[in-house]
């Protein structure tokens, strides 16, 4: 990567100028915003002459007159108050070029110090179908988890799904007393949501239902043959359902340990923080209290009312000796510290959650645990109202429902188009247009902003798309098929024009937007990546011919084309986005 040998020479400036740099201090390289003055630039000499209230390009001139880059950089400057510019040379970027066409990683380095970690997303509740809501923790989720697995981590995926919990006991007695076996049969969670949602209305017309509820619950709990048996067919049912979901995405788990598996766990979590004083009981519930060790705007378990902060524990058993999530997140967490060993767990879970979670990671480190936990939030979508995402009917839209209109759409684009596919083609590529717009259009955007649902333009051929990338890669293995037989690409590359040029140093920088992504889990930096390249990779495809071009030219461009399809594949698979030869 060239920024990481750019720091990597700078540092080596530094020590061979006799500049002595401040502990923890690193010479920040970036792209350069305007590539007039190089391809990347530091502002390593003001920040550094700042601190040592020096003249920063008295400074910078003395790191340029160390500084060893003659096989990078065909120039370096210094500009305006003492900006550090490097132009990369037409061999190292050829050099660059011959490395993504050769290397399975297309020159991705592997991280230097590999974790493992887990990550926890998606997490829809049995006996429930999977809705709008859960697109974003889905998708982030999937793809953060296959950058981290592409760059060398060892990660573990765990779908932890809400399979226990007091809805249980109206489910129970629906099944009993109005499940329609033919229904659950055609249709498994829409059977068991209807059941749901009638015992639920009855309970509020009769109180004797709500006991009786509260009965078959209880009974559960405990172990009861009949009950148990109900409860894990409502499990099995949907867990088939959910596959049927996850393999039409093309997303895969590791592990489905849901809130169950952890259920004889909790007590003995609970008795344990009573006797090392981490929980106390406080009005018949175990709670969390601050324990003063940070500052109050810093605290998890105090919160600000009127200009006075307050206790805001967390508790981790009711009063009627009932768990709640966070007693199940605090053995979820011991057991993946203690079975998997994680160095990281990553919860890809919705904003509203932080205060939970923050509550959770701090009673953990309260308990011991080490490991580095991280809330990876994300914000709503929303409708073309600006409202919350429903249906007319003001239902919550169903996630599959959604993949499967998006597929819809995009066949019914295709039988606009007759290109002599087949039948069976045109389903496959609706399947991946379809699945792939609907992904595209949640990882494109910033995960923290709410953003409008909009049909039109995710499955646009223009603009920031998953169908504009596609065609993208399309094109680019049309140049092939077009040649006769096959392609036999050399090293013998020059890089010479100016649109050439452009697009080399926008396929070198993948390597470090691959790594980039994980540093803020933001999978949008890699999807704003791929629609740069597709965007250079047009302005190419118009100003340099490929086909008609002959000898060292004609071969640099090829290179060039398969450069840009295998980053675009990479690139793509790493969102979870399939792609298709021809569309």
């Amino acid at each position: 990567m060239f920024r990481a040998v750019l720091t990597s020479r700078l540092q080596a400036a530094f020590t061979a100028a006799g500049i002595e740099l401040p502990a923890g201090f690193t010479p920040n390289v970036v792209i350069a915003s305007d590539t007039r003055y190089g391809d990347y630039q530091s502002n390593a000499a003001m920040v550094l002459a700042k601190q040592l209230k020096a003249n920063p390009r008295a400074l910078a001139q003395q790191i340029v007159d160390k500084l060893d880059v003659t096989d990078l950089c065909e120039k370096t400057s210094i500009d305006g108050p003492g900006f550090l510019n490097f132009t990369l040379s037409a061999a190292a970027l050829a050099q660059r070029l011959a490395v993504i066409v050769s290397d399975d990683k297309v020159g991705v380095p592997a991280v230097a110090q590999p974790k493992t970690i887990v990550v926890d997303f998606s997490a829809p509740n049995i006996a429930k179908p999977m809705h709008v809501g859960h697109i974003r923790s889905t998708f982030i989720g999937d793809s953060l988890a296959r950058v981290a697995r592409f760059i060398g981590h060892k990660v573990i995926t765990d779908n932890h799904v809400g399979d226990w919990g007091t809805q249980f006991g109206m489910i129970i007695h629906g099944w009993k007393t109005q499940l329609d076996q033919a229904k659950l049969k055609a249709d498994p969670i829409h059977e068991l949501v209807s059941v749901y949602k009638a015992v639920n209305a009855a309970t509020k017309a009769d109180e004797s239902v709500l006991e009786t509820c509260k009965a078959e619950l209880v009974k559960l709990q405990q172990g009861d043959a009949e009950n148990l048996g109900i409860w894990k067919e409502c499990v099995r049912l949907t867990l088939e359902q959910l596959e049927k979901v996850y393999s039409t995405l093309d997303i895969k788990f590791d592990h489905y340990l849901g809130e169950s598996f952890y259920n004889d766990a909790l007590a003995p979590l609970v008795a344990e923080m009573l006797t090392q004083g981490i929980a106390t009981i406080s009005e018949g519930a175990t709670v969390v209290f601050s324990d003063g060790s940070v500052k109050p705007e810093n605290d998890p378990f105090l919160i600000k009312e009127k200009d006075e902060w307050k206790a805001a524990p967390c508790i981790i058993r009711k009063g009627d000796g009932g768990f709640l999530y966070a007693t199940t997140d605090l053995a979820t967490i011991d057991y993946r510290v203690k079975e998997w060993k994680a160095d990281e767990i990553w919860y890809v879970v919705g904003a509203p959650q932080q205060l939970h979670f923050r509550q959770v990671f701090a009673a953990a480190q309260r308990r011991g645990v080490t490991t580095k936990m991280t809330h990876i939030a994300f914000g709503s979508i929303l409708g073309p109202d600006g409202k919350m995402f429903k249906t007319r009917s003001g239902e919550t839209v169903g996630l599959l429902e959604v993949i499967d209109e998006a597929i819809e759409r995009a066949r019914a684009a295709a039988d606009e188009k007759e290109q002599g596919f087949t039948t069976e083609e045109k389903d496959e590529i609706a399947r991946i247009i379809g699945s792939g717009a609907v992904k595209y259009a949640e990882l494109s955007q910033n995960r923290l902003t709410d953003y409008k649902f909009s049909w039109d333009k995710m499955l646009s051929l223009q603009g920031n798309t998953a169908p504009y990338l596609l065609n993208a890669y399309v094109r680019t293995r049309s140049i092939f098929r077009k040649l006769d037989g096959a392609v036999t690409l050399t090293a013998d590359l020059a890089i010479t024009e100016p649109a050439e040029r452009a697009l080399a140093m926008k396929l070198a920088q993948f390597a470090e937007n691959a790594h980039d992504i994980l540093d803020d889990h933001r999978p949008n930096l890699l999807a704003n990546y791929l629609y740069e390249l597709a965007d250079t990779y047009h302005s190419f495809y118009e100003a340099c011919h490929v086909l008609r071009a002959e000898g060292t030219a004609r071969n640099t461009r090829l290179t060039l084309c398969e450069a840009t399809s295998r980053v675009l594949k990479t690139g793509l698979g790493l969102l979870g986005i399939q792609t298709t030869e021809r569309m």
